[in-house]
């Protein structure tokens, strides 16, 4: 995933996990992006993935829908989050990404 971002990131590119959700925040450019979403991602869930439903695009912004899932390696414990990606491009790039998901469940997996 994170090769494939590379191809087609802008070198400031923003990334905001949304308010409440595990990884909170906004980083700008992928060393900062990749150590504290990717990594983490990658290291303290099982088959954590995101299945989108359908794609919405209109001029720069591209939405995904559908739906996160995973297993939280400390808890066991499983869930499923709806979720909504919004990326914003400029010159083929893409400067913004902006995740909308309801946390509640991702969070209880962490409990």
């Amino acid at each position: 995933m994170v090769k494939n971002l590379a191809t087609f990131a802008a070198d400031e590119i923003s990334w905001t996990e949304a308010k409440g959700f595990p990884y909170a925040g906004t980083y700008i450019g992928l060393e900062s992006i990749f150590k504290n979403v990717f990594s983490r991602l990658a290291s303290e869930w099982i088959d954590y993935k995101f299945a989108p439903e359908d794609y919405i695009w209109n001029e720069d912004k591209v939405a995904a829908y559908g739906t996160y899932s995973g297993t939280y390696k400390i808890t066991g414990k499983s869930f499923e989050a709806r979720v909504v990606h919004i990326w914003k491009l400029k010159n083929s790039k893409i400067v913004c990404f902006e995740q909308f998901v309801d946390s509640q469940s991702v969070n209880y997996a962490l409990k």
